[in-house]
C-alpha cells in the first residue's frame, strides 16, 4: 500500500482502536497491523503528537511480563475527535468510490 495512504490514515486508525480500549503502544500496533501493514516506529511520534494535542492520556500499568506498561486512553476531546473524523473518512470514501464506480463502468 501506498506510504502516504498510510500516513493519512493512521491517526483515525489510533482513534478508533482507542475507542473500543485503552492499549500500549505495540498492542495498538499489533491491532492496526491486522488490517493494515505498518511499523511500530510510526505509532509512537503520533501518539505523542496526539497526547500534545489533549487527544489522548496516559497511564502506567503493571505487567506480568516485565516493567510497567504506558496505556493510551482518548480524552473526551479524542472521543469526539474520532467521532468526527469517522464521519469525515466514510464520506470521503464513499466520494472516492463513487469515482472509482464511474471509472470503471466508462471503460467498459
Amino acid at each position: 500500500m501506498n506510504i502516504q495512504f498510510k500516513k493519512g490514515v493512521l491517526g483515525i486508525c489510533v482513534l478508533c482502536v482507542l475507542a473500543k480500549k485503552d492499549c500500549y503502544g505495540y498492542e495498538l500496533v499489533d491491532e492496526i497491523s491486522k488490517k493494515i501493514d505498518i511499523a511500530e516506529g510510526t505509532i509512537y511520534p503520533l501518539l505523542h503528537r496526539l497526547k500534545d494535542e489533549g487527544l489522548v492520556t496516559t497511564y502506567l500499568q503493571e505487567s506480568g511480563e516485565g516493567p510497567p506498561r504506558k496505556y493510551y486512553r482518548l480524552t473526551d476531546a479524542g472521543r469526539t475527535k474520532e467521532h468526527e473524523q469517522r464521519d469525515e473518512w466514510v464520506h470521503f470514501a464513499e466520494s472516492v468510490n463513487a469515482l472509482l464506480e464511474e471509472r470503471s463502468h466508462g471503460d467498459n
